[in-house]
C-alpha cells in the first residue's frame, strides 16, 4: 500500500493553542535538597519554559506549597515572566488534589497539559498520573524538574513514561512552539529567549548574529 507524505505536523507535537502549562513548587526549600540537576541549570531551564509559554500565549498555572510558612517564594525567573499572576498555594503534595488548581484546569479547558517542577517523584508524579487517569494528555519537561537524587528523578521519569506521559526538554519545548523560522511574528522573541536562557545554543545565536548577521529564517 502506498503511503503519501504531506508537509503537515504530527498531532503529538505541542503547539501554543493546544495545551496548558503547569509549573509546580519552584521554591527555595524544595530546591535546597534537589541533587539530580544543578540549581543554576534548573533555574535557567525553568525560566526558559516560563518565558516561552508567556511569549506564545500559553495559559499557565503557577502553584506553590506552603509558600508563606515553609517553602518560600517561587523563583523570580518564573514570576517575572507572568507579572501580576496569582500563585495557587496548596497544602497537598499532589497538585491534582487541590480544588483551586482543578478549577483553573477546568476554566482553561485544554485536554493537553505540560508539567514541570520539584520534586519529580512526588509533586510531578502525583498530578501527571492523576491527570492521565482522568483522560488528559500529559507531557513532562524532564530537565525543568528535579529530585533529591538522580535515582529518584530517573525512576520517577520511568514510572511516568510507562504510564503514558510524554517526556521532553526545556529547549525542545521552546523550539516546538516556534517550529518554523519563517514565522516572523515570534522569531525575534524565540531567539531572544534562546540567547538569554538557551546555554551554548544561545551563545551560538549571539555569535552568528554578531559576526555575520545570520538569521535562521533566510
Amino acid at each position: 500500500m502506498t503511503v503519501n507524505a504531506t508537509p503537515t505536523p504530527g498531532p503529538l507535537l505541542v503547539s501554543p493553542e493546544d495545551h496548558a502549562l503547569v509549573m509546580i513548587d519552584f521554591q527555595s526549600q524544595m530546591s535546597f535538597a534537589t541533587k539530580s540537576i544543578d540549581a543554576v541549570n534548573l533555574r535557567n531551564n525553568a525560566a526558559l519554559v516560563a518565558h516561552a509559554a508567556k511569549g506564545f500565549g500559553v495559559p499557565a498555572i503557577l502553584t506553590t506549597v506552603a509558600e508563606k510558612t515553609f517553602s518560600g517564594p517561587m523563583f523570580s525567573e518564573i514570576t517575572d515572566a507572568f507579572p501580576g499572576q496569582a500563585l495557587l498555594d496548596r497544602t497537598s503534595m499532589n497538585t491534582w488534589e487541590d480544588a483551586a488548581v482543578i478549577d483553573e484546569i477546568n476554566r482553561i479547558g485544554r485536554k493537553r497539559l505540560v508539567f514541570c517542577g520539584l520534586w519529580t517523584s512526588v509533586c510531578i508524579v502525583g498530578p501527571t498520573l492523576s491527570a492521565l487517569e482522568q483522560g488528559f494528555e500529559v507531557y513532562v519537561i524532564a530537565d525543568a524538574c528535579g529530585d533529591i537524587s538522580e535515582e529518584a528523578h530517573e525512576r520517577a521519569m520511568e514510572r511516568m513514561v510507562q504510564a503514558g506521559v510524554r517526556p521532553m526538554t526545556s529547549l525542545q519545548y521552546l523550539l516546538e512552539l516556534q517550529r518554523d523560522w519563517a514565522r516572523t511574528g515570534t522569531y525575534e522573541m524565540t531567539t531572544g529567549i534562546a540567547k538569554k536562557f538557551g546555554g551554548a545554543y544561545g551563545l551560538g545565536i549571539i555569535y552568528a548574529k554578531s559576526m555575520f548577521g545570520a538569521s535562521e529564517g533566510h
